[in-house]
């Protein structure tokens, strides 16, 4: 067997994320169904062990798998398994220990190495523990951080889509109270940049209409709960409308998400972290994405997290992670239609 040259299905890859997490089910349960290997070729990047172990333990035999040590030897036409280490390890479902991050850590350099060199065509990453990944090699908040500096772009964004609703942040995994400092007229047009071009480029949407959220309860309420609205978001919003974009607002956010005003618009654009998070994860945390918007290359992620509270307990859904493999393959498909 080998690889797939540009001219057939994409190659995408899977980080195993914390072997003692859920990812290792999410993968096995999304792959399962045999459409997606019409569209794409999978290729986990983990060891063939821990998928056995899963497969045995949740008691999906129906399972198959190809087992393979490089690229140049995989099966276009199945999942594909690619031993990254072949040392035993102890897999503790439902539990926080240093394996699960090394073994996440290894997993995720191995593949964005892969993808930086075009090998694969995209990653696709399981859940991470932000605490046991901890190490000289990852120093980050999270997957965004360390693909932002693997790939050396200065800005990007955290892009959480689903069928219905594409809700992006000014400011991610930072404290709360450091957030009102980096709320900048800057900082606003460059992710309203990137998530413009995002929807053109990865979505297929010519013109698109943005709604902007404004960081103070009912947006500032005209200065008088905060004055940011109209010193800072107001003018850059201002700015961007007289450079021929349709971006609108800023709304107050409970008011925006607690009616139907945002199935008008193509993207949204919150203030914060939880601001733009928990409304979506509240509507679409079952068959969310979280896609990375501005690199050069295509990453998508499950909107959650490693659950350790029902980690090999057959008890996960695998619909997010399946809709993240699908994401990745959907915007492959339009860059190559637009490039």
């Amino acid at each position: 067997m080998t690889k797939n040259n540009t001219n057939d299905k994409p190659l995408i890859g899977i980080t195993v994320g914390d072997i003692n997490g859920v990812g290792p089910e999410v993968i096995i349960k999304s792959l399962m169904d045999n459409r997606l290997c019409k569209s794409f070729t999978p290729i986990i990047y983990s060891s063939a062990k821990v998928i056995s172990f899963y497969r045995k333990n949740l008691d999906l035999q129906s399972f198959n798998y190809y087992q393979t040590k490089g690229l140049d030897n995989i099966n276009p036409k199945k999942v594909n398994v690619l031993n990254i280490w072949d040392e035993n390890v102890e897999i503790k479902p439902g539990e926080e220990n240093e394996d699960g991050g090394k073994y996440a850590l290894l997993s995720l350099e191995k593949a964005s190495q892969d993808l930086k060199d075009g090998k694969i065509h995209a990653i696709v990453t399981a859940p991470i523990n932000k605490n046991n990944i901890q190490s000289d090699d990852f120093a980050f908040p999270g997957h965004t951080e360390y693909l932002a500096q693997k790939f050396e772009v200065d800005d990007n964004l955290m892009f959480l889509v689903s069928d219905t609703l594409r809700v992006g942040v000014v400011t991610g995994h930072i404290p709360l109270k450091d957030v009102p400092g980096k709320i900048t007229g800057e900082a606003i047009k460059k992710k309203l940049k990137i998530m413009i071009k995002s929807l053109k480029k990865d979505f297929g949407i010519k013109k698109p209409k943005i709604a902007v959220m404004g960081l103070n309860p009912h947006a500032g309420e005209n200065g008088l709960l905060g004055k940011e609205e109209q010193e800072i978001i107001g003018p850059a919003l201002e700015e961007e409308r007289n450079n021929g974009n349709l971006v609108f607002g800023p709304f107050p956010a409970d008011g925006f998400f607690g009616s139907d005003q945002f199935n008008s618009y193509d993207g949204i654009l919150a203030m914060y972290h939880d601001q733009g998070l928990i409304p979506f994860k509240s509507m679409a945390f079952e068959h969310g994405v979280n896609f990375t918007a501005g690199l050069p290359v295509i990453r998508t992620s499950p909107d959650h997290g490693t659950a350790y509270g029902i980690a090999g307990k057959n008890a996960s859904s695998e619909t997010s992670m399946r809709q993240a493999l699908y994401l990745a393959y959907d915007v492959w498909k339009m860059r190559q239609e637009n490039s």
